[in-house]
């Protein structure tokens, strides 16, 4: 595997800090050039008060985020022209953290990073937050401090008002089926507007919630090198509360003469209720809740069943740990569905298992795959950009089933977790450390004899047609591994490469087996942009699988594979979610993959998936009967 040489701490929003700040360009002083722009209509009487609304929601918004450390995550891609495609991404960078945002909004900037060239020894880098924001001044090039990232999220956390703002009516418009009204925003007050928003928001018109904003910063300070433009959005995640979900990030190339963009960035931020406050977690009851007494009928454990349990042991605790750190996402429909097709793949060989075959979504941006016993675990974007939709789904469900093979491969061949985290202070991490302290990739041997193996199950008659998809897909890949590597570094399980200085791919057989690539016929698509497939819900964890218009390619550079792409949620209006009917507490108890229960007594209930209104998930696909002998038809998950 190719391992992280970056150790990310809790304050990894380094890209972000660095990536809104005001600057001076050229010579040019960009507030002056801001000025001259049209200002839309004045406002109405009703405008102002939706106005009136919105700051003060704002300023709960503003509460509810300092209170919570949820994931963020940023993924970066330099791009550089290219004859074919238009553009092309040159390299990447990734960084991961859980982030105290009590610690980050405020009136206190972060302390100033090295200047540009100035050497930091590595210690220095990650002794703390300021240190990390330095490593990446360097690696970027810029010049910034802790404005530029907040605001990317809340705009301005000190004074969004009517004092600091002038605000002009634009147009009434819909984000998916919500409602809002469209003004143009300006800073007031001349040269002390200089690091505030200068941009556009979209207010929903019925309790008055800024939904989305983009734009960028009034400048004039000669000390800023650059001047980013983002687009930023948030998701109603509970009643009246919408929260920051994604911004994205892009700046064209000013020495470009083919319209070339420098670089595009994606942040995501997931795991609100990742934190909870200290006063509602006291005085929790320790009765026992949910589980069923069998004490009177428990036997003795033999050696064999003693060492059997002491595994699923380790296994339960590092999928209830990943769970709670935010790294994994919360059961879903979705997941049936692969659990459908991975049993499937097993019953197609005529192979039975001891215990049904589990699928969660690793819900971070790297490529990569896991088993954790039973449980297979894909990365969100693995599942992003092999979902290539055809008519007949056969694509879509040969890379689903390549991805499948590969893990199912390693649990067949009894590749097994390290028994060390059945010990749980092995994982007693801190949330807010790098993530990367559970390494669970599989050795050079195991992988190499679960590509053979995997090839095996891919034989069966059922699923041979579908190898040529994925054999295609890595075709794809291996055209951007070298520019791609931190997509292509796990963060804890196997990656499709073999290591850093093997960039081959473990299913390199399957390459011969597909077409030739060729970037010029619209008519073959190989992978999908990043994000193509799947979202998910930032409060409940839970992936949601999207249900996008189909789109014509009309050029090589529309099908941007692998790539970064803008933020576009179809918003909707937060709903209950339905009451499920009660199990049994044995049965409840009986799944040890299913979701931890939340340390929160008194917290809000989850809300349902952020797009309630938007076609149900994709279809499962049933199970094989116990014996597998008969396998279900599994048909591919459908936009």
């Amino acid at each position: 595997m190719i391992s992280r040489t970056q150790t990310i701490s809790g304050l990894t929003l380094a890209l972000l800090a660095a990536s809104a700040m005001p600057g001076h360009a050229a010579g040019v002083d960009l507030f002056k050039k801001k000025k001259d722009v049209v200002q839309g209509k004045k406002l109405t009487p009703a405008q102002s008060a939706l106005i009136d609304k919105a700051i003060i929601r704002e300023k709960q918004v503003i509460k509810v985020v300092k209170e919570r450390a949820p994931i963020v995550e940023t993924y970066i891609q330099n791009m550089k022209p290219d004859p074919v495609m238009r553009q092309v991404p040159e390299s990447d960078e990734h960084f991961l953290g859980r982030v105290e945002f009590g610690r980050v909004i405020g009136d206190t900037p972060y302390e100033a990073g090295p200047k540009a060239g100035e050497k930091q020894s590595l210690l220095g880098r990650f002794k703390n937050s300021a240190g990390f924001l330095g490593s990446l001044t360097g690696s970027l090039h810029l010049q910034f401090h802790e404005a530029g990232f907040v605001s990317m999220l809340l705009m301005d956390s000190n004074s969004f008002d009517k004092q600091h703002y002038n605000f002009y009516f634009v147009r009434n418009d819909f984000l998916g089926n919500t409602p809002t009204a469209v003004f143009d925003v300006t800073p007031a007050g001349g040269k002390q507007a200089t690091g505030r928003f200068f941009g556009r928001i979209w207010v929903e018109t019925r309790d008055g919630n800024v939904v989305r904003f983009n734009g960028d910063f009034a400048g004039g300070e000669k000390d800023y090198q650059e001047y980013y433009h983002f687009d930023s959005w948030r998701t109603n995640v509970q009643p009246d509360l919408w929260l920051p979900t994604s911004f994205y990030v892009e700046e064209p190339d000013p020495k470009s003469q083919t319209s070339t963009l420098k670089f595009k960035a994606i942040n995501h931020v997931w795991g609100y209720v990742l934190k909870v406050p200290a006063t509602q977690a006291e005085n929790t009851s320790l009765d026992v809740v949910g589980a069923q007494d069998v004490s009177n009928d428990a036997q003795d454990v033999s050696p064999l069943g003693a060492q059997r349990a002491f595994a699923k042991q380790a296994e339960d605790n590092v999928i209830e740990r990943l769970f709670q750190a935010g790294l994994l996402d919360a059961p879903s429909e979705f997941d049936k569905t692969l659990e459908a097709l991975a049993n499937n793949i097993l019953a197609y060989n005529n192979i039975a298992v001891s215990s049904p075959i589990h699928v969660r979504t690793l819900l971070t941006e790297p490529l990569e795959s896991l088993a954790v016993g039973n449980t297979i675990i894909l990365s969100k974007s693995l599942i992003d950009t092999t979902a290539v939709i055809t008519q007949d789904g056969a694509q879509q469900m040969g890379n689903l089933n390549a991805l499948l093979a590969f893990q199912l491969a390693h649990i067949v061949s009894g590749h097994k977790l390290d028994t060390k985290y059945a010990f749980n202070d092995r994982l007693l991490f801190p949330d807010n450390s790098a993530f990367r302290r559970i390494p669970m990739h599989h050795t050079e041997a195991d992988n190499t004899e679960a590509a053979k193996k995997a090839l095996d199950l891919l034989n069966a008659k059922e699923l041979a047609d579908g190898q040529k998809y994925f054999g295609l897909y890595l075709q794809q890949l291996q055209q951007r591994v070298k520019a791609l590597r931190a997509l292509n570094e796990p963060m804890i399980g196997d990656g499709l490469v073999k290591s850093d200085t093997d960039t081959s791919f473990w299913l390199a057989a399957l390459m011969p087996k597909a077409e030739k690539l060729d970037v010029k016929n619209l008519k073959q698509q190989a992978a999908e942009p990043l994000s193509a497939f799947l979202r998910f819900d930032p409060w409940t964890d839970q992936v949601i699988t999207l249900h996008t218009a189909f789109e014509p390619l009309l050029s090589p550079s529309d099908k941007m594979p692998f790539e970064v792409s803008p933020v576009y949620i179809k918003l909707s209006y937060w709903k209950p979610a339905p009451i499920p009917t009660a199990a049994p507490p044995a049965a409840a108890a009986s799944d040890p993959n299913a979701a931890p229960a939340a340390t929160d007594p008194n917290a809000v209930p989850p809300a349902p998936p952020a797009d309630p209104n938007a076609a149900p998930p994709a279809p499962t696909a049933a199970p094989p009967a116990q014996d597998q002998a008969a396998p279900a038809p599994a048909p591919a998950p459908t936009q």
